[in-house]
């Protein structure tokens, strides 16, 4: 067991929720009908991928997740030569504000609130982790979003405004999070680093990068093996 931190931040698509099997689901449902047999495994990480891109690309003028994530939905819809309707399209850009929870998310958070403050630190626009949070029942005490701070993860703004609204030393907060390169831009603002392990984060194990890190704080399994070894 190492030594406690006070605060943890969570990062929430991918590392909390299950993004990939919500949104392959949702985009069956809407397009299922006319495109039977599309790989709605590959077609969500392409979105992802493209989400991504998005979010590097943004400038000094702020640009929501909604926007990038619609924006990057069109785009894969042209390129793939795929129709869907306006009505459809908002409806399966809005997943992305329903995403369910991995299974051991909520009951490892329910282990932890008692002994640590738990907040979000999501790249997800804050009306998103908001609705997020209400469906999948998550126990935060507080939700930190990366458009609170005008810069999206791994800006150093984003970990510093975290760390300034919790009111704590950088080296008092953990930041919990499935993707290295979140954990390591918080480690370089001087916070606590746990990797929490998503094989099925994309669908295929094979393209998640689930190796355990000796540069980490913490890498566990689930949220329940992170409670484990913070004692809770």
């Amino acid at each position: 067991m190492i030594e406690r931190p006070r605060a943890l931040l969570f990062d929430v698509q991918g590392t909390a929720t299950d993004f990939h099997t919500t949104a392959a689901r949702q985009a069956r449902r809407l397009l299922g009908s006319r495109y039977p047999d599309l790989n709605w495994s590959r077609f969500v990480n392409d979105w992802r991928a493209a989400y991504f891109e998005g979010t590097k690309a943004v400038g000094d003028e702020w640009i929501s997740v909604a926007t990038i994530y619609r924006r990057a939905l069109d785009d894969l819809l042209t390129r793939r030569d795929l129709e869907l309707d306006e009505t459809a399209r908002r409806e399966l850009t809005d997943t992305w504000k329903r995403l369910d929870p991995w299974p051991d998310a909520r009951p490892g958070l329910l282990r932890l609130r008692p002994a640590y403050t738990l907040a979000t630190l999501s790249n997800a626009d804050v009306d998103a982790v908001v609705s997020i949070s209400r469906h999948c029942d998550f126990p935060w005490h507080a939700v930190f979003a990366a458009e609170m701070a005008g810069a999206f993860k791994p800006d150093p703004r984003a970990y510093t405004l975290a760390a300034r609204y919790l009111g704590l030393p950088p080296e008092a907060i953990m930041m919990v999070a499935s993707h290295k390169y979140d954990l390591r831009a918080a480690a370089a603002e001087g916070m606590r680093t746990a990797f929490v392990a998503r094989p099925d984060e994309y669908g295929d194990p094979a393209l998640a990068d689930v190796e355990f890190e000796a540069e980490f704080d913490i890498n566990a399994g689930d949220f329940g093996d992170l409670a484990d070894q913070l004692g809770c």
